[in-house]
């Protein structure tokens, strides 16, 4: 695990699930309904919540690490494999099964996989190319890093990279709502991850980790509303999305103030509050999370 401690800090400012940030978001937080504000206006609404979220979403990356420290085994079976890149016919197929693949890709590297990673890359490829975004995927160089484990650091870092290059298009070129099923995909597969996991090794730590999402699935139910009434397809993702927040609807989340510690930003020391979260979650409500999350996970990566 040599090195990999500074990259999952980094990673965790930049990509995608929950971290310690997420009590700048209420968890009573009442997101405008899609219907009734003007789309333009939800629309930017969405746009300003993204810095928002990515600072408190970390990569599925990270826990893929927290399940190495836990000694958790690498199993296939976690695996989005059901999804087929040559048979996702719609912009929305593509973009959220990027963003599940995208998850799997993390794990996949972190457990050091290198021939399975190769193969579900090839999917990515297609996908990114039928969004027309596969200009910012340098595959070939990720294919060369996922066959050298001696630089696994920086092929974490150029496959976050890429990602983070598409969202940053999409939003720039009038697709947010690619970039947002991109997000969406991410998290339902990272969920599904620690949740599969969670119930085969029952650990505290991850079980604490999979009760703080409830700060993250509001944000993400944020960022999706202005897409809800687009079609059939964004407005299922959304029922998805609540019935999910419906089985959080009594976890409790409360958060203690530490000791401010100072950090170096842009060339200089600031000063910032730290805390610690403490999770209020029954075996029954987790049993539930646990059941909705793979239900709707297994029908978005089942192909029709």
């Amino acid at each position: 695990m040599k090195g990999k401690s500074v990259l999952i800090l980094l990673l965790a400012l930049v990509f995608f699930i929950s971290c310690r940030n997420s009590s700048k978001t209420s968890s009573g937080f009442v997101f405008p309904e899609a219907d009734s504000i003007p789309l333009a206006e939800a629309e930017k609404l969405s746009a300003e919540a993204i810095a928002d979220i990515s600072n408190n979403i970390a990569s599925p990356v990270e826990i893929a690490n927290l399940l190495q420290v836990l000694s958790v085994p690498f199993s296939p079976d976690y695996l989005a494999s059901a999804i087929d890149a040559n048979k996702q016919p719609t912009a929305f197929a593509k973009a959220l099964s990027l963003g599940i693949l995208g998850a799997d890709l993390g794990y996949l590297n972190m457990y050091e996989k290198t021939g399975t990673a190769i193969n579900i890359l090839s999917d990515i490829k297609k996908l990114a190319e039928g969004l027309k975004v596969g200009q910012f995927f340098d595959f070939e160089t990720i294919k060369r890093l996922s066959l050298n484990k001696s630089n696994l650091d920086s092929l974490l870092f150029l496959s976050i990279d890429s990602y983070t290059r598409i969202d940053k298009y999409l939003r720039e070129n009038g697709n947010g709502h690619l970039s947002t099923l991109m997000i969406v995909g991410v998290w339902i597969e990272g969920q599904y991850l620690a949740t599969q996991v969670v119930r085969e090794f029952p650990d505290p730590v991850l079980k604490d980790r999979i009760g703080e999402q409830k700060i993250i699935l509001n944000d993400l139910i944020m960022l999706a509303a202005p897409y809800c009434n687009r079609d059939i397809e964004y407005r299922a993702l959304c029922g998805y999305l609540q019935e999910i927040k419906d089985h959080y609807r009594d976890v409790k989340i409360t958060y203690t103030l530490g000791d401010p510690v100072s950090v170096e930003k842009n060339g200089g020391l600031v000063i910032e509050q730290t805390e610690t979260s403490n999770v209020e979650m029954s075996d029954e409500q987790l049993a539930g999370i646990i059941e909705v999350t793979r239900t709707i996970r297994n029908k978005l990566v089942i192909n029709n």
